[in-house]
């Protein structure tokens, strides 16, 4: 949507330095940006390469000009942040609300004003989408399935039933969320494993973001939870049980069992493996391929973890020191 950078500026909380009337159209890279785009730069050694290029204006922080400008600027404490803001200001809707007629939905379906429902997509009884909300094509949302306004179903994600998402949710492609959990009994007498009740909920609270191909488990008799403002990358997999504090970051790869505790602002690597009943606690940063071992705790708000199993990471460093240090003696 395209924007005046007098609109952006007071939209954005930022200073505009130079006329307003400029129309943008989107944000790019410096190397990538025509005259109706939008750069941002954090460090002065690169101001002068943004505005010597096609950009159509500059956000930066407070930094001192060598020389005129000819470039609209917006003045920024945080000049990343705003340009992220300014990104979501500026996108296009996928298109324009609507029903296509190669969808499918349910008469007892409930959809607010703006909802646009992409083709072959799937909604059930009962199933309520709130106002401006897109589901895209092939999705399935399942019945009695509740879904907050201005979210974002990308196509093919898999809603099943049991499911309740906030406001502001954006599920990516092949997303599949309140699948059942991994929960089977061992008959003593047979060896044969029987399948354990997964009839609990899974909340997914507002703000969140789920990663293309990411699944996320119902409870088994209670409720999954993710958090206000969590994102989740990639082929991620959380299983039933789960609590997902607020503001959580879980890179691709990650594998969380059943039963964890993830509280607020924890930062999980790429490819995390966690065992189930194990808790992460408030601010701890875990490194990419660590490991957490069932029932361990993690303390230590801004403390970072690694390896397998998880240690702080100054022991984790020192013992591969001494490591090589010993391998060096042996040859």
């Amino acid at each position: 949507m395209k924007r005046s950078l007098q609109q952006l500026a007071e939209a954005l909380g930022a200073r505009l330095q130079g006329p307003g009337a400029l129309v943008i159209s989107g944000v790019a890279s410096v190397k990538a940006a025509s005259s109706q785009d939008l750069v941002f730069v954090e460090d002065a050694k690169y101001l002068a390469a943004a505005l010597n290029s096609a950009a159509g204006a500059v956000i930066a922080a407070d930094l001192p000009l060598s020389g005129g400008n000819a470039k609209p600027l917006l003045i920024s404490s945080h000049p990343k942040l705003t340009f992220a803001r300014a990104a979501r200001l500026l996108e296009d809707s996928p298109e324009e609300a609507g029903i296509d007629p190669n969808s499918s939905i349910h008469p007892a379906a409930h959809l607010a004003a703006g909802v646009t429902i992409g083709p072959r997509a799937v909604i059930g009884a009962n199933a309520s989408i709130g106002p401006n909300t897109y589901i895209g094509s092939g999705a399935v949302v399942s019945p009695g399935v509740k879904i907050g306004r201005d979210c974002l179903i990308h196509p093919n994600a898999a809603i099943y039933a049991g499911t309740t998402i906030g406001d502001r949710v954006i599920i990516h492609a092949g997303a599949v969320l309140g699948s059942d959990g991994f929960g089977y009994v061992c008959d003593p007498n047979t060896g044969q494993y029987e399948k354990f009740p997964q009839v609990g909920k899974l909340v997914i609270e507002a703000d969140v973001e789920i990663g293309a191909n990411s699944t996320i488990d119902r409870g088994a008799l209670e409720e999954t939870r993710i958090g206000r403002g969590a994102k989740i990358d990639n082929l991620v997999h959380i299983g039933h049980n789960c609590q997902i504090g607020e503001d959580v970051i879980i890179a691709a790869q990650t594998g969380l069992s059943g039963s964890i505790t993830i509280e607020n602002g924890v930062v999980l690597g790429g490819q995390v493996g966690i065992g189930e009943h194990a808790r992460v606690c408030e601010g701890v940063m875990v490194g990419g391929q660590g490991g957490i071992l069932p029932n361990k705790i993690l303390r230590g708000k801004g403390i970072a973890f690694w390896g397998t199993p998880v240690q702080p990471l100054r022991d984790y460093l020192k013992q591969l020191a001494a490591l090589a240090k010993l391998s060096t003696r042996r040859k």
